[in-house]
Order: structure tokens, then C-alpha cells, then sequence
């Protein structure tokens, strides 16, 4: 079975779909070094490093119209992520899915599933999930949509992500049926990894253990040795202000007030806990200031791949570019298990 990934990212949703089956035809990402990373852990697809909003829909999709399965993709959300902003009804940025649509009324996949952020389904008064549901009547789509969360895919992260799956020929997915999974705690999920302080890390390490969990096995099946794994030079301050903060879950409330700063972020200067999961991983993991990124007793933050795996990549999926642009990728990515808990259930509506 074949896809299309749209607004594709690194590739979070082809990877889960490829693990349920499907092959991944195309993908179209219009940032030069996440294209790569796509491209380079996807090397039978092929990768346009474009905007979708510039493509030539006839041109680039004349040779799969009727041949594909499932297009896929994230069109990216700016405007409904804005907390406590109204959102202009004529601001550009809140109809990329219009493109997205466009695709595939011109493709006609058998299915088709959107990601976003939960506000999609609710802004105003659901007026952009009204005319998602409208545009895809028209165009022969019945669809359902729901909010779920990673935690209950197996994957160790509280995550809400809004996903809306149109079928053709009435059928109407029922999220009801998603195979759900305990997630693994995080002291399930590093112990095999180098333990670095701040500011150590090169590029290949081996692991220092054998698989010791079922989560193990499956970040280390294609893998045998460690890469994206440097941890941040932290600050002499913020070196010090995490020597304060108490071991598995400490947060700032320790810090003496001199050494408190001000952030719009939860779980600022707070530790993860070995025997809990990871609050949401956003763009900024390696910022104490940014969210409950700090290990549980080691005083820094987050690497690449100690986030990866908490977003359920395999240690075999590399991230390219420079360690910010890493971030980024691994950040906005949707989680590899959430997504095959979706394509797992969706081949029984289009097989």
C-alpha cells in the first residue's frame, strides 16, 4: 500500500505507517535540512524539498491519480497555536489545509488522515473542522475525528494531537478500535544509554548495555551504535541552579528567589522522573527554562536522541543538520508509535 506525506516533516507519520505496511511514494517538506533527514531515512521515496503551496498539483501527482492509498501530513498550525489570541478568519496561515485538500481531491487516495494541534477541531466555534468536514463531503470523504494522546499509543510522553481520517465509499473510522499500550517509564528508556555531563557528546557511541526492555528492543532493531547523542554546554548559572534542584522531579520552587527567571512555560527548572513519562517534547528540550526537560539526576538537559526515543524514533532514525535545526525535527515530528496505531486500524477500511 502506498502514501503521500505532506507538510512531511522528518517523517514521524511515514515511519509509523511504513511499520504497519504502507511504502512511503513521496514526501514534500520545504525545509532544506529536515528534507534531508527525510530523505536519507527514506531513501526509496522521493523527497521534494518544496512548499506545497507552490507545487504544480497537475505536474508533481499527473502519474499517482487513483494509485495511492493514504496521503498524510501536518499542514503547519501557527494561528491555532497562539493561546488566548483570536484568530483572524482571513489570516492566510489558518487554511494550509486547503492545499492539503486540494491534493487530494486531485490524487483520490482511498483515505487520507490530518495531524495538528487539538485547537484545530475547536477554533472558533469549529469553524476550520466545519469546512474540513464540508470540503470533504463534497469531495466524497466521510470523516471522523478525535484528539489523541502518545501516552496511550505506547509512547512515553503526554502528547495531544488533533487527527481527522477521511475514507471514501461511507465508511467512518472508528478511533474506538485503536490498539492502545501502556508506555514504557522513562528509567526503561535510557538505562543502555552513555551517561554524559553538560557539554560531552560526539558523533558514534556503542551502548553500555545489552537490551534490558521490550521498548529497548524496538528503539535498538536496526541500530548498533548511538548516534545524535551530545549534550548541551549548560551555563555556569544554569549549572548551578540545577545542582539545587532535588533528584526525580525536583523543580523550581527549590531555587532561592535570586535564581528564579521568568517563562510562560510549565514544568520550567523541574526534573523528569525515572518512574513517570515526559510532559510534551517541543523545539526547546535543551532549555531548562523551556519545560520539564532536566534528567532525573544528572544535571542537564535532554540530548537529540534521548528525545527521539521519548518520541518513539529507533535509534536507527538519524537526524542531519546543525543540532538546533535537530531539535526542530525531532520536536515538531509526530511520534512513529502513535502514528502506526492509526495506520494498523486504517488498513482495515482500505484493504
Amino acid at each position: 500500500m502506498k502514501t503521500i506525506d505532506l507538510f512531511s516533516g522528518v517523517g514521524g507519520m511515514s515511519y509509523g505507517f511504513e511499520m504497519a505496511g504502507f511504502k512511503s511514494l513521496l514526501a514534500v517538506e520545504k525545509e532544506p535540512n529536515i528534507a534531508k533527514t527525510y530523505q536519507i531515512n527514506f531513501p526509496h521515496s522521493k523527497v521534494l524539498n518544496e512548499d506545497v503551496t507552490n507545487l504544480k498539483i497537475h505536474e508533481v501527482f499527473e502519474d499517482m491519480v487513483g494509485k495511492v492509498d493514504v496521503i498524510f501530513g501536518g499542514p503547519p498550525c501557527q494561528g491555532f497555536s497562539q493561546k488566548g489570541k483570536r484568530l483572524s478568519l482571513d489570516d492566510e496561515r489558518n487554511y494550509l489545509f486547503k492545499y492539503f485538500l486540494d491534493v487530494v481531491e486531485f490524487v483520490q487516495p482511498k483515505a487520507f488522515v490530518i495531524e495538528n494541534v487539538p485547537n484545530l477541531l475547536t477554533t472558533s466555534d469549529s469553524y476550520f473542522f466545519n469546512l474540513i468536514k464540508e470540503d470533504c463531503e463534497k469531495m466524497g470523504y466521510t470523516i471522523n475525528a478525535k484528539i489523541l494522546d502518545a501516552s496511550d499509543f505506547g509512547v512515553p510522553q503526554q502528547r495531544k494531537r488533533a487527527f481527522i481520517v477521511g475514507i471514501k465509499n461511507n465508511q467512518v473510522f472508528d478511533f474506538c478500535k485503536l490498539d492502545y499500550k501502556e508506555p514504557p517509564k522513562l528509567s526503561e528508556i535510557f538505562s543502555d544509554l552513555p551517561s554524559l555531563e553538560a557539554g560531552e557528546g560526539k558523533d558514534i557511541y556503542d551502548y553500555t548495555s545489552p537490551v534490558k526492555t521490550e521498548y529497548q528492543s524496538y528503539l535498538r532493531k536496526k541500530s548498533i551504535t548511538v548516534k545524535n547523542h551530545q549534550a548541551t554546554n549548560h551555563s555556569r548559572i544554569v549549572l548551578e541552579r540545577l545542582k539545587m534542584i532535588p533528584h526525580e522531579g525536583g523543580g523550581k520552587e527549590s531555587l532561592p528567589e535570586e535564581h528564579l527567571t521568568k517563562s510562560i512555560y510549565s514544568g520550567t527548572w523541574t526534573r523528569l522522573r525515572s518512574d513517570g513519562i515526559a510532559r510534551t517534547i517541543t523545539t526547546r528540550f535543551d532549555t531548562p527554562s523551556s519545560g520539564q526537560f532536566t534528567l532525573p539526576k544528572q544535571d542537564r538537559c535532554l540530548t537529540v536522541r534521548e528525545a527521539a526515543r521519548i518520541q518513539s524514533f529507533p535509534d536507527h532514525f538519524i537526524f542531519s543538520g546543525p543540532k538546533s535545526n535537530q531539535m526542530l525535527q525531532v520536536g515538531n515530528a509526530v511520534p512513529p508509535l502513535l502514528a502506526y496505531a492509526i495506520a494498523h486500524k486504517l488498513k482495515d477500511y482500505i484493504a
